[in-house]
């Protein structure tokens, strides 16, 4: 057997499915809701930027064990054959109510519910978590680092340094979405309808006998869309190089769009070569930087007022490299219609299933959230209600947003907030409540379950 035979549908934890057969063994198998959320931010974030529901929803859609599946789990001889049977025959007939990807979002807040029979809604754990939990942080750093730019482009160079190809589509369809530019990945470029983008390497430099040589080989072959790196062997002498490209463009009805500064450092050389530039009449030659950034050096090169009309991004943002997990869960919450909850050491949580609230202030900023019961009303006039069914009975309500759709609410949904919670460092403590109709029933269940399993009254 090799590995591309086997179904998404295996893409679960081994526990999902023991206790999958538990389930079936001891006829336990009504009607279960869970909630997915993240426990707190990490450290220095305001806010996170849900991402992956589309991931989710093709999957749902699609979610079949195969007979490759099935053959592999009667190999491992921990299965009933009855029980494999019931696999064979299982789908998603569920509901999920989710947030709009895009939408900026709290601790403890489920950003999605899933309502369906307890066997579908557990098995898919693993796979949801996977696809909510990475997207939203790969989101959730981009957007800092659009945030940092203040207006200027950022592009996306990810795709050699993320976790693997599957990551690296995913960095670009985030990145776009929450605000970036254009990415150098190419298939993802293809596949989201991003522009793709690119400049040339040092490779491509040094595989000339002179740096000029270079220049002027790639700027005849894109006389009106080059982008020379500038850096191979010393910034200041490549940019003498470049503006005499320039020149021989301009003489020949073209244009230099850009120089690339890769190393070094960037603020004084993006400021020693735009006035180089402008000496020579190239006042609309752009200097664009990369190497190691993210949002902390783009926020610095920025507040320094230095000279840079565009950054490119990888490594550090392709991995988060200074968060690279958030605290997440899936969590039962409701079986046959009785709420149920954890009462673990800070780790207690709400029952029920819910809907979040989020309240405008002055000039239609976002003032806090409130998380409250399903059904519960609206605790002002004006509060939007974020979760929404997005799936009945195994099937989309509605069809898919485009990229394009979401990066407009993605944007919308950022501008929101209040400069404080936007900070890269020090950001305020966004405000999220519980209402008091859910907090009286976490009391009531909680004090529900000390009496009945550990004889506290």
């Amino acid at each position: 057997m090799t590995s591309s035979r086997f179904s998404d549908a295996l893409f679960t934890d081994f526990y999902e499915l023991t206790m999958a057969q538990a389930y079936w063994r001891s006829g336990v198998t009504g009607h279960a809701s869970f909630s997915l959320f993240f426990r707190r931010l990490p450290p220095g974030r305001g806010y996170l930027v849900f991402a992956g529901l589309e991931s989710i929803l093709d999957y749902l859609e699609d979610l079949r064990f195969s007979a490759e599946d099935l053959d592999y789990l009667a190999s491992l001889r921990q299965f009933d054959p009855a029980f494999l049977d019931r696999l064979a025959d299982l789908e998603f007939t569920g509901q999920v109510r989710a947030m709009r990807e895009g939408s900026v979002c709290f601790p403890n807040e489920p950003v999605l519910e899933v309502s369906a029979p307890v066997i579908e809604a557990q098995i898919i754990e693993t796979f949801l978590l996977n696809q909510v939990t990475f997207q939203t942080n790969l989101a959730s750093k981009a957007a800092r680092v659009v945030i940092a730019a203040c207006g200027r482009p950022v592009i996306d160079f990810s795709a050699r340094r993320t976790h693997g190809s599957d990551a690296a589509m995913f960095a670009a369809r985030c990145g776009f979405m929450v605000g970036e530019a254009g990415t150098s990945n190419v298939k993802a470029a293809a596949r989201y309808g991003i522009e793709p983008v690119g400049t040339m390497a040092h490779s491509f430099v040094m595989a000339f006998e002179h740096e000029i040589d270079s220049f002027r080989a790639y700027a005849s072959a894109f006389p009106d869309s080059s982008t020379l790196l500038v850096d191979t062997y010393d910034t200041v002498a490549g940019v003498r190089s470049a503006i005499k490209v320039a020149q021989e463009l301009s003489e020949r009805g073209h244009g230099l769009v850009g120089v690339r500064i890769d190393s070094g450092d960037l603020g004084e050389l993006a400021s020693t070569t735009k006035a180089m530039l402008e000496e020579a009449g190239l006042s609309g030659t752009q200097v664009i930087v990369s190497g190691g950034l993210d949002e902390y050096e783009v926020d610095g090169l920025v507040r320094a007022g230095h000279p840079i009309d565009g950054f490119g991004i990888g490594t550090k943002v392709g991995v988060s490299a200074d968060a690279p997990y958030l605290d997440s869960a899936y969590k039962l919450v409701e079986y046959l219609s009785r709420p149920v909850l954890k009462l673990s050491a800070d780790k207690q949580t709400l029952p029920g299933c819910k809907q979040v609230f989020r309240l405008f202030g002055a000039g239609g900023y976002f003032r806090g959230d409130v998380i409250g019961r399903l059904g519960e009303p609206r605790p002002e006039d004006g509060a939007l209600s974020l979760l929404e069914v997005v799936m009945a009975d195994g099937r989309r309500t509605h069809p898919s947003p485009s990229l394009e759709e979401l990066r407009s609410g993605c944007l919308s949904s950022i501008g929101r907030l209040p400069e404080g919670y936007l900070r890269v460092e020090g950001p305020d403590v966004y405000p999220v409540a519980v209402s008091d109709r859910l907090r009286e029933l976490q009391s009531e269940v909680a004090d529900e379950v000390r009496e009945r399993e550990l004889g506290e009254s």
